[in-house]
């Protein structure tokens, strides 16, 4: 039985300024919970139903947990088909990430919406790209929606958030990659070494500031009328060139 006091907490965790001030997020979804088990990652409580144990009970062996009825669970979900399962994790520390060799690096500058949040992280897991890099007003990873539909690529994917003028002109010795209108055909773009890409948000592009510390400015060709595109799907399509430039 879930006491009133840790229902309230959990409850709590709904919202950013308590994420942050307890250091703590929520993880919900199958996917994740199979995911979560499956790694190496620790949590500090899990709480399940009767049938979501019977169902997973080898992956729980010699994991902690508390069983608690169904209705407890959707009355602490952040989702409200949620009758299965709930964790509750330490938030990582915000850890400075540099670069190795013939390493890619996504740069996320400005991207606030946690739908385009969520599949560059399952995009960049998909292309074995631990490693991205968050301007400060990017969405936060914590975020339910990031967390629950990233479908365990969160566990594999390392964020950093910081100060991208800052960060980048550190990088003098590497190259630095944009995507952004009238310049080099991607398709024609042999990438080498180790880079940083920077995705920026869609209705406002590339902020100025780093603008100016680009080495390399990208174009995916358009072919129609669309004016943009949004970031993950510019995520998607820049990384996918970049592999097949490699094999090539």
């Amino acid at each position: 039985m879930l006491s009133k006091n840790k229902e309230k907490v959990i409850k709590s965790l709904h919202k950013k300024k308590n994420r942050a001030n307890l250091n703590l997020f929520l993880c919900e979804w199958e996917k994740n919970l199979e995911e979560l088990l499956k790694s190496w990652n620790d949590y500090v409580d899990m709480y399940i139903s009767h049938s979501f144990y019977t169902k997973y009970s080898p992956l729980l062996k010699w994991k902690k947990y508390e069983i608690i009825d169904e209705t407890q669970i959707s009355k602490i979900s952040t989702l409200k088909t949620n009758t299965s399962w709930l964790a509750i994790i330490n938030q990582y520390e915000n850890k400075v990430l540099e670069i190795d060799k013939n390493e890619i690096i996504l740069v996320l500058d400005e991207i606030k919406d946690p739908w385009n949040l969520w599949t560059i992280i399952r995009i960049c897991d998909w292309y074995w790209v631990k490693k991205i890099i968050c301007s400060k007003n990017t969405c936060e990873l914590y975020n339910p929606k990031v967390i629950n539909s990233t479908m365990g690529s969160f566990l594999r994917v390392n964020l950093y958030y910081t100060d991208l003028v800052e960060y980048l002109w550190k990088q003098k010795n590497t190259k630095i990659y944009a995507a952004l209108l009238n310049w080099e055909n991607i398709h024609k773009t042999k990438f080498k070494n180790s880079w940083f890409i920077v995705i920026g948000n869609e209705s406002k592009w590339i902020s100025n500031e780093v603008k100016e510390i680009i080495t390399d400015k990208i174009t995916i060709p358009s072919f129609g009328w669309a004016e943009s595109l949004n970031a993950w799907v510019a995520s998607w399509i820049i990384l996918d060139n970049v592999f097949r430039s490699k094999k090539g």
